[in-house]
């Protein structure tokens, strides 16, 4: 299993973060070549599966998440945010948390991420690959697009 943490502190007010890194939709807009369906609809709340399509035409794959614990920030708590992936390809976990901080917030996501068919010894590459996506991904959400760092 390949495992990253990413962290950021924003000045963005926890519900605003936890607002930006959970839509779903504008995650396809953060990470290369991927679209991302919501076909349990919205608003997200335990259950919802949302499925991430990476690659182009015939390399593509799905990764559908799940998620499994829905807690969003109110009155100086952490929003919590767990998923579930689910794919042929793609196997794990993610965590999305948002804590408040006397500046803003401060955002830690933790992927667990197996990927079919690869030995164990390209774990150190899927961490290493996937800490730059998501990093920019989080960075990306947190500027509301923008691409520019919270």
């Amino acid at each position: 299993m390949a495992v990253f943490r990413i962290e950021r502190f924003s000045h963005l007010p926890a519900a605003e973060a936890w607002r930006r890194v959970t839509d779903w939709e504008q995650h396809g807009a953060a990470v290369p070549f991927t679209s991302v369906t919501v076909p349990t609809g919205l608003p997200t709340r335990i259950g919802t599966v949302f499925v991430a399509r990476t690659g182009v035409g015939p390399l593509a794959f799905d990764d559908p998440m799940e998620v499994v614990r829905w807690t969003p920030p109110a009155a100086g708590r952490a929003g919590l945010c767990q998923l579930e992936k689910r794919g042929s390809v793609v196997l794990g976990r993610a965590a999305i948390d948002v804590y408040p901080t006397d500046s803003g917030s401060h955002v830690v996501w933790v992927e667990e991420l197996g990927v079919r068919l690869l030995p164990r010894w390209a774990d150190q590459l899927v961490s290493s690959a996937g800490r730059r996506v998501f990093t920019r991904a989080l960075d990306r959400l947190l500027a509301g697009g923008s691409g520019h760092r919270p």
